[in-house]
């Protein structure tokens, strides 16, 4: 599995260029696309998902998946990566709370490329601590052919400005 630089040996100086006001209500972003390999889709399954479906042909044949698949966890993993490549790692992101709603809609295959859409579905300042806004989006995984494959939704915490 390629995995990218250790972000902690020597990160880079960040530019915060977003904020949670750059958040509003129906805004979407773009992001992506990355392609899915085999010896990344084995090479994560045999680290965090060993199911045969996800390490072995003859066993993702006889399957539902009828051949290799990306493990669910995996599509959540690079659907992260895209948003921190395309946009998260330029916030002032101070986390998540957690998500809410997750669905893998579709099997993901060695040989796909995906891309994502974050949707902002609501935004509030936070009742206890009011320089932190709150805001509740949607993130959608395409396939190559426009097939839906994650849908993820949830929360995240960004700093206000000043």
């Amino acid at each position: 599995m390629n995995l990218p630089a250790d972000p902690t040996r020597n990160p880079p100086a960040r530019r915060l260029r977003y904020y949670w006001e750059d958040f509003p209500v129906g805004s979407t972003r773009e992001f992506g696309p990355m392609a899915v390999t085999r010896e990344a889709t084995v090479a994560f399954a045999r680290a965090w998902d060993p199911q045969p479906f996800h390490l072995d042909d003859a066993a993702a044949e006889a399957s539902l998946f009828g051949r290799l698949s990306a493990s669910g966890w995996h599509t959540c993993a690079m659907a992260m990566r895209m948003m921190c490549d395309s946009y998260l790692l330029d916030t002032a992101s101070l986390g998540s709370p957690g998500i809410e709603n997750l669905k893998w809609l579709a099997p993901v295959y060695p040989g796909d490329t995906l891309r994502g859409r974050l949707t902002v579905l609501g935004a509030r300042p936070m009742n206890s601590k009011p320089h932190i806004g709150l805001v509740r989006s949607r993130w959608e995984l395409f396939n190559q052919h426009g097939d839906a494959v994650l849908e993820m939704e949830g929360w995240g915490m960004f700093r206000r400005r000043n």
